[in-house]
Order: C-alpha cells, then structure tokens, then sequence
C-alpha cells in the first residue's frame, strides 16, 4: 500500500523502527507496504497511530 509507505515516510520512521513498534518484522512491513500481505483493521488502526494520520487517510 503505497500511502503507507508514504504516511511511513512522512513520519520520518523507517520500516526497522515501525515494525518494533507493533513488535513485527521489518520483513512484514515491506510485505504491507508492496502489497505482498494483506492488512486487517486492527493493524492498520496500529499503523495510523503510529503515523499519527487518520485512519481514512489509508483508505483513499
């Protein structure tokens, strides 16, 4: 999902960082973000805390 990278971005974190946050591999984030793995609500509610975005930011 390109706007989480982006969002990622914009916040200044790197995947190794984001994916300690949610107590995840960095490899799990770089699946998520090329869109290689699904996502569920619960975790992009995670993602949109952690970017401090909206969570329709995602949906777009």
């Amino acid at each position: 999902m390109e706007r989480l990278k982006k969002a990622r971005q914009e916040a200044d974190l790197g995947q190794i960082k984001v994916a300690r946050l949610l107590k995840k591999t960095q490899s799990y984030i770089s699946k998520i973000e090329a869109g290689q793995r699904r996502i569920d609500i619960v975790s992009l509610k995670e993602f949109a805390r952690i970017y401090k975005k909206p969570i329709d930011y995602f949906l777009k």
